[in-house]
């Protein structure tokens, strides 16, 4: 077989239609697709990424939640104006049945904290060790929010077991007016 001119144009064309349609067609259609894939994998890492902030915004919304339930159940723990009267009375009454002498309360100038009150009472009482300490676990148990920034205990040399007690209780409450 003679491989003439017409018959070398034909083989030329025949072996130029491949590379051609590779670098006419499949090398750009091969790009585009890289360029897509590459699309989609960025648009999977950002959907993940929104998932996980999507959850972490539903944790914070119940946190806000729960933290929302426990300053209600706080607030419910603190005595309006009118009921401290009661608390006072409640207090007296816990040291008596604890086998310590009536105490002697003194009112403070109350401190506003916020949103709320603190109401501080020098007690003055006296009893032995044990009533006093029977007390001071009462004083606890109530459903009340207090506190006891200062406190002295004195021995009375004469009696043993016998304490003269002298504290600051701190009463927390909510004013009626807010």
């Amino acid at each position: 077989m003679k491989l003439g001119p017409r018959e070398l144009a034909v083989l030329a064309l025949v072996l130029a239609i491949p590379v051609a349609s590779y670098v006419l067609v499949f090398a750009p259609q091969n790009r585009d697709i890289g360029a897509a894939q590459l699309e989609i994998s960025h648009k999977k890492e950002m959907l993940d990424s929104l998932r996980t902030e999507t959850s972490r915004n539903d944790d914070l919304a119940q946190a806000n939640n729960d933290i929302g339930s426990r300053i209600d159940e706080i607030e419910a723990r603190l005595p309006s104006t009118k009921e401290l009267d009661n608390i006072v009375r409640q207090i007296s009454d816990l040291a008596v049945t604890s086998g310590l002498s009536s105490p002697t309360l003194t009112s403070g100038k109350p401190i506003e904290a916020g949103t709320y009150w603190e109401q501080p009472l020098v007690v003055t009482t006296a009893g032995n060790f044990t009533g006093f300490y029977r007390f001071l676990q009462k004083l606890e148990r109530m459903p009340r929010i207090t506190r006891i920034p200062e406190f002295n205990l004195l021995r009375n040399p004469k009696v043993d077991g016998e304490v003269a007690i002298e504290f600051t209780l701190s009463i927390f409450f909510q004013d009626d007016k807010s």
